[in-house]
Protein backbone atom coordinates (compact mmCIF):
# COMPACT_ATOMS: atom_id res chain seq x y z
CA UNK A 1 0.00 0.00 0.00
CA UNK A 2 1.00 3.60 -0.57
CA UNK A 3 1.42 5.58 2.93
CA UNK A 4 2.15 9.58 3.58
CA UNK A 5 5.34 8.90 5.85
CA UNK A 6 8.32 10.61 7.49
CA UNK A 7 11.92 9.22 9.02
CA UNK A 8 12.86 12.04 10.77
CA UNK A 9 10.97 15.03 12.87
CA UNK A 10 11.11 18.75 10.92
CA UNK A 11 9.00 20.65 8.72
CA UNK A 12 6.41 19.03 5.71
CA UNK A 13 10.05 18.10 3.79
CA UNK A 14 10.48 15.20 5.75
CA UNK A 15 7.08 14.36 4.52
CA UNK A 16 7.55 11.23 2.25
CA UNK A 17 4.41 9.26 -0.11
CA UNK A 18 6.20 5.44 -0.32
CA UNK A 19 5.30 1.80 -0.61
CA UNK A 20 4.89 0.39 2.78
CA UNK A 21 3.59 -3.31 3.68
CA UNK A 22 -0.27 -3.64 4.15
CA UNK A 23 -0.90 -3.95 7.76
CA UNK A 24 -0.73 -7.23 9.58
CA UNK A 25 -4.24 -7.55 11.49
CA UNK A 26 -4.81 -8.50 15.38
CA UNK A 27 -7.68 -10.86 16.20
CA UNK A 28 -9.60 -7.84 16.92
CA UNK A 29 -8.72 -5.96 14.15
CA UNK A 30 -11.03 -5.47 10.77
CA UNK A 31 -8.79 -4.01 7.59
CA UNK A 32 -10.38 -0.80 6.07
CA UNK A 33 -9.70 0.72 2.82
CA UNK A 34 -9.31 4.47 3.46
CA UNK A 35 -11.74 7.07 1.18
CA UNK A 36 -11.20 10.03 3.40
CA UNK A 37 -8.55 10.97 5.97
CA UNK A 38 -9.03 13.95 8.27
CA UNK A 39 -5.95 16.05 8.97
CA UNK A 40 -5.18 17.84 12.29
CA UNK A 41 -2.16 19.55 13.86
CA UNK A 42 -1.54 16.93 15.75
CA UNK A 43 -0.30 15.46 13.23
CA UNK A 44 1.53 18.38 12.60
CA UNK A 45 3.26 18.17 15.90
CA UNK A 46 4.28 14.63 15.52
CA UNK A 47 5.67 15.78 12.28
CA UNK A 48 7.78 17.96 14.30
CA UNK A 49 8.63 15.31 16.66
CA UNK A 50 6.51 17.25 19.58
CA UNK A 51 4.68 13.78 20.35
CA UNK A 52 6.76 10.86 21.72
CA UNK A 53 5.87 8.49 18.94
CA UNK A 54 6.44 4.30 19.21
CA UNK A 55 7.78 2.13 16.66
CA UNK A 56 10.48 2.54 14.54
CA UNK A 57 10.71 4.85 11.22
CA UNK A 58 8.73 5.27 8.58
CA UNK A 59 6.44 6.97 11.16
CA UNK A 60 2.87 7.34 9.61
CA UNK A 61 0.25 9.69 11.20
CA UNK A 62 -3.42 10.59 11.03
CA UNK A 63 -6.10 9.30 13.55
CA UNK A 64 -9.53 10.08 12.23
CA UNK A 65 -11.19 9.13 8.61
CA UNK A 66 -13.51 7.13 6.63
CA UNK A 67 -13.83 4.08 4.62
CA UNK A 68 -14.75 0.54 2.93
CA UNK A 69 -14.42 -2.75 4.94
CA UNK A 70 -12.45 -5.20 2.80
CA UNK A 71 -11.22 -7.89 5.22
CA UNK A 72 -13.71 -8.56 7.88
CA UNK A 73 -11.34 -11.02 10.16
CA UNK A 74 -13.85 -13.34 11.07
CA UNK A 75 -16.25 -10.36 12.63
CA UNK A 76 -19.42 -11.59 11.83
CA UNK A 77 -20.98 -7.99 12.17
CA UNK A 78 -18.89 -6.68 9.45
CA UNK A 79 -18.95 -7.38 6.01
CA UNK A 80 -17.02 -6.53 2.82
CA UNK A 81 -17.85 -3.29 1.40
CA UNK A 82 -19.62 -1.77 5.15
CA UNK A 83 -19.17 2.03 5.43
CA UNK A 84 -17.22 2.51 8.41
CA UNK A 85 -15.09 5.74 10.03
CA UNK A 86 -13.10 6.25 12.79
CA UNK A 87 -11.95 9.00 15.42
CA UNK A 88 -9.37 7.36 17.26
CA UNK A 89 -6.99 5.17 15.16
CA UNK A 90 -3.58 5.53 14.29
CA UNK A 91 -1.69 5.49 11.09
CA UNK A 92 -4.43 6.82 9.45
CA UNK A 93 -2.54 8.47 6.60
CA UNK A 94 -2.43 4.85 3.97
CA UNK A 95 -4.65 3.50 1.74
CA UNK A 96 -5.19 0.52 4.32
CA UNK A 97 -5.84 0.86 7.60
CA UNK A 98 -6.21 -1.84 10.77
CA UNK A 99 -8.96 -0.61 13.23
CA UNK A 100 -9.86 -2.00 16.12
CA UNK A 101 -13.55 -3.31 16.33
CA UNK A 102 -13.98 -1.25 19.75
CA UNK A 103 -13.78 2.07 17.25
CA UNK A 104 -15.42 1.25 13.93
CA UNK A 105 -17.91 3.52 13.54
CA UNK A 106 -20.87 2.34 11.96
CA UNK A 107 -21.59 5.47 8.44
CA UNK A 108 -24.47 5.81 7.84
CA UNK A 109 -25.80 6.49 4.00
CA UNK A 110 -26.32 9.83 4.55
CA UNK A 111 -22.87 10.56 5.80
CA UNK A 112 -20.22 11.02 3.31
CA UNK A 113 -16.81 9.77 3.69
CA UNK A 114 -15.52 13.31 3.05
CA UNK A 115 -17.80 14.61 5.70
CA UNK A 116 -16.87 11.99 8.53
CA UNK A 117 -13.14 12.33 7.96
CA UNK A 118 -13.91 16.24 8.41
CA UNK A 119 -16.03 16.51 11.23
CA UNK A 120 -14.89 13.26 13.73
CA UNK A 121 -12.69 14.71 15.94
CA UNK A 122 -13.79 18.38 15.97
CA UNK A 123 -17.26 17.43 16.20
CA UNK A 124 -17.00 14.82 19.00
CA UNK A 125 -14.99 17.61 20.77
CA UNK A 126 -17.87 20.15 20.31
CA UNK A 127 -20.23 17.39 21.26
CA UNK A 128 -18.69 16.91 24.82
CA UNK A 129 -17.97 20.35 25.41
CA UNK A 130 -21.59 21.34 25.33
CA UNK A 131 -23.03 17.89 27.00
CA UNK A 132 -20.91 16.69 29.47
CA UNK A 133 -17.74 19.55 30.37
CA UNK A 134 -20.87 21.98 30.84
CA UNK A 135 -24.51 20.68 30.58
CA UNK A 136 -25.84 23.72 28.36
CA UNK A 137 -29.42 24.94 29.17
CA UNK A 138 -31.78 26.96 27.71
CA UNK A 139 -31.16 30.59 27.53
CA UNK A 140 -27.50 30.20 28.92
CA UNK A 141 -24.97 32.26 27.49
CA UNK A 142 -21.67 30.77 26.30
CA UNK A 143 -18.69 32.94 24.85
CA UNK A 144 -16.37 30.94 22.51
CA UNK A 145 -12.69 31.49 21.80
CA UNK A 146 -11.27 30.96 18.75
CA UNK A 147 -15.22 30.61 17.46
CA UNK A 148 -14.31 30.64 13.61
CA UNK A 149 -12.14 27.48 13.95
CA UNK A 150 -13.25 23.85 13.32
CA UNK A 151 -14.55 23.05 16.62
CA UNK A 152 -15.59 26.51 17.33
CA UNK A 153 -17.75 26.42 14.24
CA UNK A 154 -19.71 23.22 15.37
CA UNK A 155 -19.87 24.20 18.98
CA UNK A 156 -21.88 27.24 18.34
CA UNK A 157 -24.05 24.96 16.08
CA UNK A 158 -24.57 23.02 19.12
CA UNK A 159 -25.05 25.60 21.85
CA UNK A 160 -27.82 27.33 19.44
CA UNK A 161 -29.49 23.74 18.85
CA UNK A 162 -29.54 23.38 23.02
CA UNK A 163 -31.02 26.52 22.84
CA UNK A 164 -27.93 29.00 24.18
CA UNK A 165 -27.31 32.16 23.12
CA UNK A 166 -23.60 32.77 21.58
CA UNK A 167 -20.76 35.18 21.59
CA UNK A 168 -17.63 34.34 19.94
CA UNK A 169 -13.87 36.00 19.97
CA UNK A 170 -11.77 35.60 16.64
CA UNK A 171 -8.98 37.71 15.06
CA UNK A 172 -10.64 39.17 12.43
CA UNK A 173 -13.93 40.37 10.54
CA UNK A 174 -13.40 37.27 7.93
CA UNK A 175 -13.39 34.67 10.82
CA UNK A 176 -16.55 36.93 12.56
CA UNK A 177 -18.13 36.40 9.26
CA UNK A 178 -17.95 32.43 9.45
CA UNK A 179 -19.07 32.52 13.17
CA UNK A 180 -22.40 34.95 11.75
CA UNK A 181 -23.04 32.30 9.38
CA UNK A 182 -22.48 29.06 11.83
CA UNK A 183 -25.40 31.34 14.03
CA UNK A 184 -23.33 33.39 16.89
CA UNK A 185 -25.16 36.24 17.83
CA UNK A 186 -22.73 38.25 18.55
CA UNK A 187 -18.79 37.95 17.86
CA UNK A 188 -15.41 40.12 19.01
CA UNK A 189 -12.54 40.46 17.89
CA UNK A 190 -9.59 39.92 19.81
CA UNK A 191 -7.54 42.99 19.22
CA UNK A 192 -10.94 45.07 20.86
CA UNK A 193 -11.60 45.88 23.97
CA UNK A 194 -13.47 42.32 24.21
CA UNK A 195 -14.03 42.12 27.69
CA UNK A 196 -16.06 45.44 27.90
CA UNK A 197 -18.44 44.40 24.69
CA UNK A 198 -19.10 40.97 26.93
CA UNK A 199 -20.66 43.14 29.68
CA UNK A 200 -22.50 45.54 27.78
CA UNK A 201 -23.95 42.30 26.37
CA UNK A 202 -24.56 40.11 29.64
CA UNK A 203 -23.29 42.55 32.43
CA UNK A 204 -23.53 40.07 35.11
CA UNK A 205 -20.91 37.67 32.86
CA UNK A 206 -21.36 34.60 31.23
CA UNK A 207 -22.48 31.06 31.86
CA UNK A 208 -19.45 29.31 30.49
CA UNK A 209 -16.62 30.30 28.41
CA UNK A 210 -14.78 27.89 26.26
CA UNK A 211 -11.04 28.26 26.15
CA UNK A 212 -8.47 26.86 23.90
CA UNK A 213 -6.03 29.51 23.85
CA UNK A 214 -4.75 28.88 27.37
CA UNK A 215 -2.82 32.96 27.26
CA UNK A 216 -6.59 33.70 27.57
CA UNK A 217 -7.61 32.18 30.76
CA UNK A 218 -7.58 34.83 33.20
CA UNK A 219 -9.49 37.24 30.92
CA UNK A 220 -12.11 34.61 30.21
CA UNK A 221 -12.51 34.19 34.41
CA UNK A 222 -12.81 37.81 34.39
CA UNK A 223 -16.12 37.51 31.79
CA UNK A 224 -17.77 34.78 33.87
CA UNK A 225 -20.52 35.68 36.28
CA UNK A 226 -20.70 34.67 39.33
CA UNK A 227 -21.25 30.60 40.04
CA UNK A 228 -20.01 30.58 36.17
CA UNK A 229 -17.47 27.94 34.06
CA UNK A 230 -14.39 28.13 32.51
CA UNK A 231 -13.63 25.07 30.40
CA UNK A 232 -10.04 24.55 29.78
CA UNK A 233 -9.40 22.30 26.52
CA UNK A 234 -6.33 23.61 24.53
CA UNK A 235 -3.69 25.97 24.67
CA UNK A 236 -3.22 27.06 20.74
CA UNK A 237 -1.88 30.85 22.15
CA UNK A 238 0.54 29.56 24.67
CA UNK A 239 0.47 28.12 27.90
CA UNK A 240 -2.34 29.94 30.32
CA UNK A 241 -1.35 31.96 34.15
CA UNK A 242 -1.31 29.88 36.99
CA UNK A 243 -5.54 29.93 38.73
CA UNK A 244 -5.26 31.13 42.29
CA UNK A 245 -8.05 28.48 43.86
CA UNK A 246 -9.05 31.88 46.10
CA UNK A 247 -10.64 33.71 42.94
CA UNK A 248 -12.61 30.10 42.20
CA UNK A 249 -14.12 30.56 45.71
CA UNK A 250 -14.54 34.18 45.46
CA UNK A 251 -16.96 34.33 43.12
CA UNK A 252 -17.94 30.59 43.05
CA UNK A 253 -16.33 29.77 39.71
CA UNK A 254 -15.76 26.55 38.36
CA UNK A 255 -12.64 25.63 36.19
CA UNK A 256 -13.01 22.44 34.44
CA UNK A 257 -10.70 20.47 31.67
CA UNK A 258 -11.99 18.68 28.69
CA UNK A 259 -9.59 16.26 26.89
CA UNK A 260 -12.08 13.84 23.93
CA UNK A 261 -10.39 10.86 25.01
CA UNK A 262 -11.68 10.80 28.51
CA UNK A 263 -15.19 10.83 27.03
CA UNK A 264 -14.06 8.03 24.26
CA UNK A 265 -13.38 5.57 26.47
CA UNK A 266 -15.44 2.42 25.35
CA UNK A 267 -17.72 1.03 22.47
CA UNK A 268 -20.37 2.32 22.76
CA UNK A 269 -19.73 5.99 24.32
CA UNK A 270 -17.75 6.04 20.47
CA UNK A 271 -20.97 5.19 18.46
CA UNK A 272 -23.47 6.83 20.80
CA UNK A 273 -21.77 10.01 20.53
CA UNK A 274 -21.16 9.90 16.81
CA UNK A 275 -24.54 8.31 16.20
CA UNK A 276 -25.63 11.40 17.34
CA UNK A 277 -23.59 14.38 15.58
CA UNK A 278 -24.64 12.23 12.52
CA UNK A 279 -28.35 12.36 13.37
CA UNK A 280 -27.70 16.28 13.20
CA UNK A 281 -25.91 16.51 10.58
CA UNK A 282 -28.22 14.24 8.45
CA UNK A 283 -30.70 16.39 10.00
CA UNK A 284 -29.73 19.48 8.96
CA UNK A 285 -29.18 21.07 12.61
CA UNK A 286 -25.40 20.98 12.03
CA UNK A 287 -24.27 22.49 8.63
CA UNK A 288 -19.86 22.31 7.75
CA UNK A 289 -18.09 24.13 5.59
CA UNK A 290 -16.72 22.28 2.81
CA UNK A 291 -13.45 20.79 3.52
CA UNK A 292 -10.11 21.69 1.75
CA UNK A 293 -9.51 18.48 -0.19
CA UNK A 294 -5.57 17.46 -0.87
CA UNK A 295 -4.51 14.02 -2.61
CA UNK A 296 -2.67 11.87 0.29
CA UNK A 297 0.26 12.15 -2.36
CA UNK A 298 0.09 15.51 -1.63
CA UNK A 299 0.10 15.55 1.99
CA UNK A 300 3.54 17.94 1.81
CA UNK A 301 0.81 20.79 0.42
CA UNK A 302 -1.69 19.92 2.86
CA UNK A 303 0.32 20.06 5.99
CA UNK A 304 1.96 23.80 4.64
CA UNK A 305 -1.60 24.73 4.08
CA UNK A 306 -2.78 23.95 7.21
CA UNK A 307 0.30 25.79 8.92
CA UNK A 308 -0.23 28.64 6.81
CA UNK A 309 -3.79 28.65 9.23
CA UNK A 310 -5.34 30.45 6.26
CA UNK A 311 -8.14 27.98 6.03
CA UNK A 312 -11.51 28.13 8.41
CA UNK A 313 -12.70 24.36 7.21
CA UNK A 314 -11.14 20.95 7.79
CA UNK A 315 -8.63 19.97 5.48
CA UNK A 316 -8.38 16.24 4.52
CA UNK A 317 -6.60 13.53 2.56
CA UNK A 318 -8.23 11.71 -0.19
CA UNK A 319 -5.89 8.23 -1.36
Amino acid sequence: MKALTFSSFGNSDVLEYIETPNPSLKDDEILVEMRAIGLNFADVYRRKGNYHLKGTPPFIAGYEGAGIVIDPNNHPEYKVGDRVAFADVPFANAELVAVSINHVLPLPDTISFETAAAVLLQGLTAHYLATDSHKTEKDETVLIHAVAGGVGQILTQISKLLGAKVIGLTSSSEKAKVAFEQGADHVFLYNEDWKSQVFEMTPKGVDVVYDSIGSTLTESFEVTKECGQVVFFGMAGGDPAFVDPRMLMDGSKTLTGGDLWSYLNSKEERIKRATQLFQWISDGKIKLSEPTSFKLSEGKLAHDYLESRKSTGKIILIP
